[in-house]
């Protein structure tokens, strides 16, 4: 299946642009520049664990299942080099195909802006585009900013069963 995400620049509550377009696998050494800005705590938040060097592997596989197996989204600057990647957004379908887990990372440098309600609103409409009829996610149950964009963007949120300090986060996308 082809993701179809229109590519589109931004302005965002500060003034700043960023531009928006479809993951590819040829952004493998941007995000890993972007893995190594993040802080310690940053990291912690997105991957739920202590997290010191990325995982090239892991990272390279997911780049070659999207978009057949997903939606991946990039927020994009001008950079001396080129371009930053400043935030990213990604849903992969897992076994059950109208359903996707949502993942979300936004520069520190952008926090704070109304990038991260960019990149979901993003997501969430390529997500209804494709036909997927459910988003889920999970979030550090002290990460409160990304539970209130969650909150503010429709998804109900409740305790994951099997962590306490872990929140799912869910959004129906479409009539079943």
């Amino acid at each position: 299946m082809n993701d179809t995400f229109a590519p589109f620049d931004a302005t965002l509550r500060d003034g700043r642009s960023v531009h928006l377009r479809a993951i590819s696998p040829s952004d493998e050494s941007e995000l890993l520049q972007a893995f190594a800005r993040m802080s310690a705590d940053a990291r912690y938040m997105r991957f739920m664990r202590s997290v010191s060097e990325p995982n090239v592997e892991r990272l390279r596989k997911a780049l070659a299942t999207i978009p057949e197996h997903g939606i991946g989204i990039v927020a994009t600057v001008r950079a001396p080099d080129g371009i930053d990647i400043v935030g990213t957004c990604i849903a992969m379908i897992g076994n059950d195909p109208s359903r996707c887990e949502f993942a979300i990372t936004v520069a520190a440098d952008h926090g704070r802006s109304g990038l991260g309600r960019v990149l979901m609103t993003a997501l969430i409409e390529a997500a209804r585009r494709r036909g997927l009829y459910e988003m889920e996610g999970f979030v550090l149950a002290v990460n409160q900013p990304m539970l209130r964009l969650a909150a503010g963007l429709g998804f109900t949120i409740s305790n994951d069963p099997d962590d306490f300090s872990v929140r799912l986060c869910r959004l129906r996308l479409a009539a079943s």
